[in-house]
């Protein structure tokens, strides 16, 4: 008799522990914000090797979607494109997860466009997007765009192209200069404070497709990182791990080390040539004209240039009138920058580092 109570207690012991496991498994399940759906990569020509295998990509659930407010979660986009080399190859043990957005900023301007979309980039491995180069991620639907800006910070214009974002209560992704960056971190923290996504365009906007560059890895990889660790520095904080080549030219070795930096590189689908033209009505209908021929696409445009400043306020009023929706890229983690490129401009910055304050509120006019 002992030994029949002894295996049925034995028994039940199992029972309870095999139910244990499995509510701790849907439990978790339940849990989880998204799923994990295989991903075939294709190639574009020029945008780096084949995967090896399909990806494993992150989408937001679709029982979380319905539950939420339209427009309340950020859309997920990623991708993992590293090479046979890399398919093992795991994020940066060091970086930080980035908290995405709870809901889709709300507009509080009467008339005002407002953002139709926010869209959480994952940059793991190296993903391109643009159509002029990237032909794999098109995660734009119709009628919407993305507004980019590179070369900036700038005094009067990036100020100028904010107020005008502003005033339609829009969000917009900034490539800036690192050299730009260091002369005007005041301005940097106004783009950051305003809620935009900032990232990164070399440090002194040389094309790494050309000597001494192209020759000189290590020298290209230099003005990338160390244009990255000024960005970061004037920003007193996080920034996107998101990168503009100078002149669009991508090296492929460049695109492999973007990818091995966890790094997303940007191309345009509506490029503005705002640098060729010195008149605000004609960059806008640059833009308006390539836009209506596409029906959607990510714009690049250039807060350095005074026309495209002074254009903002009507190609925003084109753009809504035309239907148009803007939609805002956000990435999932942040930019981890390398120790050494950080002391580099640490070092070179040494001697400005009392000079925070805006001019504005350094030197003030009392007669003239």
């Amino acid at each position: 008799m002992k030994g029949v109570v002894v295996v049925i207690a034995a028994l039940v012991t199992l029972g309870l522990a095999a139910f244990g496991i499995t509510a701790a498994q849907k439990a978790s399940v339940s849990s989880l914000p998204g799923v994990l759906v295989a991903h075939t990569a294709s190639r574009d020509q020029g945008s780096g090797p084949r995967p090896a295998r399909p990806a494993a990509v992150p989408v937001t659930d679709a029982s979380a979607i319905a539950a939420a407010p339209a427009g309340s979660l950020p859309t997920r986009v990623a991708q993992n494109t590293a090479g046979p080399t890399m398919a093992t190859a795991s994020p940066p043990a060091a970086a930080p997860s980035a908290s995405p957005p709870a809901a889709k900023p709300t507009c509080d301007k009467p008339g005002g466009m407002g953002l139709t979309r926010v869209v959480e980039i994952d940059t793991t491995g190296g993903p391109g997007f643009g159509f002029e180069h990237f032909k794999q991620y098109d995660f734009l639907r119709e009628k919407e765009v993305v507004l980019t800006f590179d070369d900036g910070p700038w005094p009067e214009n990036t100020p100028a192209v904010l107020r005008a974002l502003a005033d339609q209560c829009l969000k917009a992704t900034f490539f800036e200069i690192g050299e730009h960056a260091i002369w005007h971190p005041e301005i940097t923290k106004e783009v950051i404070a305003a809620g935009h996504t900032v990232g990164s365009h070399t440090w002194s906007h040389k094309d790494l497709a050309k000597n001494p560059y192209a020759r000189d890895l290590e020298r290209a990889k230099e003005e990338i990182d160390r244009g990255a660790s000024a960005v970061h520095l004037a920003a007193g904080g996080p920034i996107a791990p998101f990168f503009r080549f100078p002149d669009l030219q991508h090296p492929p070795q460049m695109l492999s080390y973007l990818a091995e930096r966890g790094i997303a590189t940007f191309s345009t689908d509506i490029d503005s040539f705002d640098f060729k033209l010195h008149k605000p009505d004609a960059v806008v209908k640059s833009i308006m004209t390539k836009l209506e021929k596409r029906g959607k696409g990510i714009i690049l445009m250039h807060d350095f240039q005074r026309s495209t400043a002074e254009a903002m306020p009507e190609l925003l009023r084109l753009l809504k009138a035309g239907g148009y929706k803007v939609v805002h890229m956000v990435p999932r983690a942040p930019l981890v920058t390398l120790a050494q490129y950080d002391d580099m401009v640490m070092k070179q910055d040494k001697l400005s580092v009392t000079n925070a304050r805006p001019t504005s509120s350094v030197v003030r006019t009392i007669s003239e």
